[in-house]
């Protein structure tokens, strides 16, 4: 067999043992390709999107529940099963994997350290490090608390997304009247991409808040305040004007964004359409039956049932979060910290009944007392530990007094405790919102000049353009500053 000039024989190798091997010389070819169990463990060149690497058996098998450390110690049949593919001849081992990570693989099995960088998605991190068969757990504490920070806020993305479904662009190519649809969804959609769009969107709120005021004054009696001389017009009519005009416009509006949307069944399971649905629905259900039946008798608990569906126009109001970040930060940070809540509501639960249980106990020999048994308890520790304080029901001996100021105390701790944590998921909610609306508005504003639009009167889209670039990175600057302040607090 004649050697290539490039290739070094296995003799020339082993021949100089003080010299190291190079992880880019080329890989010991011999005559004889037959090798015993013992030559086939002697070294190993592992080959991770093509960066090579040699390693030695002694170095994997510090780590055996690894997938390096079973490769180390396993047969030639079973090695496939470890890699994507083998060379045998050169004890080559494939690995179709990410070579920017497995330097850090490479880190762990030199100093059983794992440490993650910055820079490094961890979601990413995280599978890879699961391929080679290193758990979580032995991240360095020095990374962990970041890696574990981004890790959240990878989860509370999946969160995000299935309360809002992400704000894809719609692709009219193809469908009928491209150019209209794609007008009138921006129009709908995307409140900043031109004045015409913000001012409906401003109209679409100042509707939102007028029906929920129309639906309070509806409940209001009328008749007994003032005359209708006195003030000049029927109160309950217009009420009743003002609630089919709000209708008609919910109606229309929810119409023309499922007309628009290219994808309708992804439209229609959208979490703030259906609340739209459930705004109007009610109220065209209630007119059919008033129209078919009149105001018959027999109907009246139908009426009821359908009066009550009426609340649910009372929805509407959430989707006011489409037009705040403040909002919509707080819907995420609680669905985020539900653990918290959760926990706090368990210490509250046994603060609740440990308290009752004692003041039932000194209280109830009392005459007149109002504890007069410990469910009735209940209601007296939740308010003490809310520190609401109603004072309907109050202890009233001495003892029973210091256990009320005992209990009020417990509720402030207790309360307390949750609150930084949830503070600080709020804040970077709210960054991470505004950075994602601020880089819309900036791919938006891109979309207009790759398409030569010319921009609303008096409007630059170089300008405005340049000034959301800024703008997102004045966010990116102070989500770093914000994130940095936070690790400080903690390191403290």
């Amino acid at each position: 067999m004649i050697l290539p000039s490039s290739c070094v024989s296995g003799d020339e190798v082993y021949s100089t043992s003080s010299s190291s091997v190079s992880l880019d010389s080329s890989v010991f070819f011999t005559e004889t390709p037959s090798y015993s169990t013992a030559d086939f463990l002697e070294f190993f060149v592992v080959n991770v999107g093509g960066s090579r690497h040699v390693l030695s058996p002694d170095l994997l098998a510090s780590h055996p529940e690894t997938r390096l450390g079973k490769l180390a110690r396993c047969s030639r049949e079973s090695a496939l099963e470890l890699c994507d593919d083998a060379d045998f001849l050169e004890n080559e081992f494939f690995f179709d994997r990410n070579s920017q990570t497995f330097q850090y693989v490479m880190n762990f099995y030199r100093t059983g350290r794992l440490h993650v960088r910055e820079e490094l998605c961890e979601i990413s991190f995280l599978q890879e490090i699961q391929y080679w068969g290193i758990d979580e757990h032995r991240i360095d504490a020095c990374c962990r608390e970041r890696y574990h920070r981004r890790k959240e806020q990878k989860e509370t993305l999946d969160i995000q997304r299935e309360f809002e479904p992400e704000d894809h662009d719609e692709d009219f190519v193809g469908a009928a009247f491209p150019a209209l649809r794609r007008r009138l969804w921006d129009l709908l959609e995307k409140p900043k991409s031109s004045r015409a769009a913000g001012t409906f969107g401003l109209l679409s709120f100042s509707f939102v808040v007028l029906s929920v005021v129309n639906m309070v004054l509806i409940s209001v009696d009328f008749e007994e305040g003032f005359e209708e001389s006195d003030a000049g017009f029927d109160a309950p009519l217009l009420s009743v004007v003002l609630e089919h005009v709000c209708m008609v416009w919910f109606t229309v509006e929810l119409a023309l964004r499922f007309l628009c949307a290219r994808d309708k069944a992804g439209f229609s399971r959208s979490v703030p359409n259906v609340i739209d649905l459930l705004a109007v629905l009610p109220f065209y259900v209630m007119l059919a039956v008033e129209r078919l039946h009149g105001e018959s008798a027999e109907l009246v608990s139908v009426g009821r049932v359908v009066q009550v569906l009426r609340l649910f126009r009372s929805l509407r109001m959430l989707k006011l979060g489409r037009h705040s970040t403040g909002l919509k930060s707080l819907g995420l940070t609680i669905a985020q910290c539900y653990e918290e809540v959760g926990i706090l509501l368990l210490f509250l639960a046994v603060g609740i009944s440990i308290f009752s249980a004692v003041i039932f106990a000194l209280e109830h020999d009392v005459p007149a007392t109002t504890f007069t048994s410990v469910p009735a308890a209940w209601w007296w520790a939740t308010t003490s530990m809310t520190t609401v304080g109603y004072g309907d029901v109050r202890p009233d001996t001495a003892v029973g007094k210091l256990l009320a100021f005992l209990c009020i105390l417990s509720g402030i701790l207790i309360l307390a405790l949750p609150i930084a944590v949830i503070n600080e998921r709020f804040s970077t909610r709210y960054f991470g919102l505004q950075v994602k609306e601020t880089a819309a508005q900036h791919a938006e504003m891109l979309r207009m000049l790759e398409r030569g639009s010319v921009g609303g009167v008096g409007v630059n889209l170089r300008d405005a353009y340049a000034r959301s670039v800024l703008e997102m990175m004045r966010l990116h600057g102070e989500e770093r500053a914000s994130s940095r302040s936070s690790v400080e607090d903690d390191l403290w």
